[in-house]
């Protein structure tokens, strides 16, 4: 017998075990994730909350994610001109996002980023 798991029941699930792991919008950005990922494998998933927070961490930035698997950020700013501060967080971000995207599954929401564990 299986059970269609809504978002409500999703959150709720990792609320009353692991409220530590994810937000609230880091939740929903990983039930879509899921969601989308049964529809392209045709493949139901289980709703198993210690291992789906083994399998995947949330981050406030790319840069916090990407620096603690070892990335060591590099920013050209040569082609760029002169760019203020606010710029070169933006485009260290994105360069950090790239970083993770070529090693792993990378999930960017408002307000912060998941990332399968590698």
């Amino acid at each position: 017998m299986k059970t269609n798991v809504t978002l409500s029941d999703f959150r709720d699930a990792f609320m009353s075990m692991r409220p530590e792991d994810f937000s609230y919008d880091g939740l929903e950005a990983l039930y879509e994730w899921l969601i989308d990922y049964e529809d392209n494998c045709g493949e139901e998933t289980e709703l198993d909350v210690v291992a789906i927070c083994c399998d995947f961490s949330e981050y406030k930035t790319a840069m916090e994610c990407a620096q603690e698997y070892g990335y060591e950020e590099v920013v050209d700013l040569e082609p760029y001109g002169s760019v203020d501060l606010v710029e070169v967080a933006e485009l260290e971000e994105k360069q950090a996002i790239e970083w993770l995207n070529d090693r792993t599954i990378v999930m960017v929401f408002d307000g912060g980023i998941i990332v399968q564990c590698f």
